[in-house]
C-alpha cells in the first residue's frame, strides 16, 4: 500500500517540466501546488485517525486508499494551474490518516523490541517507491502522443487506477485486529496479546490510574520537539524528493526514461540504509544516536551537492537520500514508546501532520528560489543547516527514545519479559543517557 501511496503523491516531480510546457505551470506555482497536498493532509489527518479507530484498519485503509487512487487518477485532466492546486489538496485530503493508521496498527500488533525493524520494513515501502517510480514514470512519460494524450496524463491516469484495483485487494487480505489472524497459532497470538498488554500495563502504573487527557498529552513540550523533528526530516525529505528529477535532468543528454532510471539510484541506497539501520537500532537498543548519525549523513550529502558538477551531484545526493530517508523509520520508534497506548493514534497523527508541513515549505520555497535565482543551490545548503539544527535537536528528548530489549535469547513459553515502562511525559522519570539495555 504505501508502495502506491508515495508514488501516487511523488510522481508530478517527473511531470514537472512537461505541466509547465502544456499547461503553463511556473516553478513557483508547481512547487506551491505539490505543497498543498501536506496542508490538506495536516488539517484532516487527526480527524481521519480518530475515525480509523472507530471504523478498524480494515475499512478505513481501504477508503483512504481507493479515494487517493480516484484523485490522483483525476490529474491526467489538469487544464490550468488553478485546478492543478484543487486535485493536489484533494488528494492530501483522501491520503489523510494513512501513514499514522499504519504506525498505530503496529503499536497493536507487535511489542516495542520489534517495531523498530517493523517500521523501516514499512517505510523502505517509500524507498522502493522512489525506484520503481523513476523507471515507471520515465517509460509511462514516452507514451506522450499515443491516442492524442501527453506522457503525464497517462502516468497520472494509469498509477491512480493501479492503487484502485489495489484497494480492491486490501479489503480482501488486510486483518483489523491480532485475534482475526489465521496465520497465526493461538499460542503465538497470546505471546503476542501478553507483551503488548504489558507493555501497556508499564506505562499506566508508570502514569497512575488517574484517565489520560488527550488534550494534555498533544500540548506536552517534547510532543511539540517530536513536531519539529518530523518537519524537518520532511523538510529536508520532501525537498530532495520533488527536486531530484530536475537535479538529476541537469546532467543533460538524457531521455525521460534514463533520468527516472538515475533518479532511482539514490533511493536505492537509502532502502539498504533504511533496513541496517532499523535491525541495529533494535539490537543496540539506542534510537537517537542512529537519529543523529542520520541527520548529519543527510546535511552533508546536501550540502556536497552545491559544491559538485551534475554527476558528483547525484552521487551526493546518494549520501542525502540514505541520511534523511534513514531518519523517519529510526525517529518513529522514539514517540512509539514514549505514548500511552489510549492517545496512541490522534498524538501520533498530530505529529505526522504537523510534520508533515515540512513538505509544504521545502517544494514551495524550492520552487520560488529556482524561479528566482535559476538553480536549487540556496535550497539545498538551506536543507543542510536544516539537519544539523535537528540532529542537535535530538539531544532534547527525554525518555522513550531507547529501547530496552533484554538481549538474550526467547524462551520456548512466550516473549522475553518487558523490562521497561517507554512512557515519557511530564514528570516521568528518565533513564541515563548511557545506561546499558537490560539483560547486557
Amino acid at each position: 500500500m504505501f508502495v502506491a501511496n508515495y508514488v501516487d503523491r511523488v510522481n508530478i516531480g517527473f511531470a514537472q517540466d512537461q505541466l509547465r510546457a502544456d499547461v503553463g505551470i511556473s516553478a513557483a506555482a508547481f512547487g506551491f501546488g505539490a505543497g498543498l497536498f501536506f496542508v490538506a493532509y495536516a488539517i484532516f489527518e487527526v480527524p481521519s485517525n480518530m475515525l480509523m479507530e472507530r471504523f478498524g484498519a480494515k475499512i478505513w485503509l481501504t477508503r483512504i486508499m481507493i479515494t487517493w487512487g480516484l484523485v490522483a487518477s483525476a490529474m491526467a485532466f489538469v487544464t490550468s494551474t488553478e485546478m492543478f492546486y484543487a486535485l493536489r489538496f484533494l488528494l492530501g485530503v483522501a491520503e489523510a490518516g494513512f501513514f499514522p493508521a499504519v504506525i498505530y496498527y503496529f503499536t497493536r500488533w507487535l511489542p516495542d523490541a520489534d517495531r523498530g525493524r517493523a517500521t523501516a520494513i514499512f517505510l523502505m515501502g517509500s524507498g522502493t517507491a522512489s525506484v520503481i517510480a523513476g523507471p515507471l514514470s520515465g517509460a509511462l512519460l514516452e507514451m506522450h502522443g499515443l491516442l492524442g494524450h501527453s506522457g503525464w496524463q497517462w502516468m497520472f491516469f494509469l498509477e491512480g487506477i493501479a492503487s484502485v484495483l489495489l484497494g480492491l485487494v486490501v479489503f480482501r487480505f488486510l486483518d483489523n485486529r491480532l485475534e482475526d489472524a489465521t496465520w497465526l497459532t493461538g499460542p503465538e497470538k497470546a505471546a503476542l496479546t501478553a507483551a503488548i498488554d504489558a507493555e501497556q500495563a508499564a506505562r499506566t502504573a508508570a502514569r497512575g490510574t488517574a484517565k489520560v487527557s488527550r488534550l494534555r498529552l498533544l500540548t506536552d513540550p517534547q510532543m511539540l520537539l517530536f513536531c519539529w523533528l518530523y518537519f524537518a526530516i520532511s523538510l529536508a525529505l520532501y525537498a530532495v524528493t520533488f527536486w531530484l528529477p530536475s537535479i538529476v535532468d541537469d546532467i543533460g543528454g538524457l531521455s525521460e526514461f534514463e533520468v527516472g532510471l538515475l533518479v532511482a539510484v539514490p533511493w536505492l541506497c537509502a532502502i539498504a540504509g533504511v533496513y541496517v539501520a532499523g535491525r541495529a537500532s533494535d539490537r543496540i537498543g539506542r534510537r537517537r544516536p542512529f537519529l543523529v548519525g542520520a541527520l548529519l549523513l543527510g546535511s552533508v550529502g546536501t550540502l556536497l551537492a552545491t559544491m559538485v558538477s551534475p554527476w558528483l551531484a547525484l552521487a551526493a545526493l546518494c549520501l542525502a537520500a540514505m541520511g534523511f530517508k534513514t531518519s523517519s523509520p529510526v525517529f518513529w520508534t522514539i514517540p512509539q514508546s514514549y505514548l500511552d497506548a489510549r492517545v496512541a493514534a490522534p498524538a501520533i497523527a498530530l505529529v505526522n501532520s504537523l510534520g508533515n508541513l515540512g513538505g509544504f515549505v521545502s517544494p514551495t520555497a524550492f520552487g520560488i528560489l529556482q524561479d528566482a535565482t535559476g538553480s536549487t543551490r540556496g535550497g539545498l545548503i538551506g536543507l543542510s543547516v536544516v539537519g544539523v539544527l535537528a540532529a542537535m535537536g535530538v539531544a532534547l528528548i527525554r525518555g522513550g527514545g531507547r529501547n530496552e530489549r533484554p538481549r538474550g535469547r526467547r524462551t520456548a513459553t512466550g516473549p522475553a519479559p518487558v523490562t521497561h515502562s517507554a512512557t515519557g511525559g511530564a514528570g516521568a522519570a528518565d533513564p541515563p543517557p548511557d545506561a546499558a539495555p537490560a539483560g547486557a
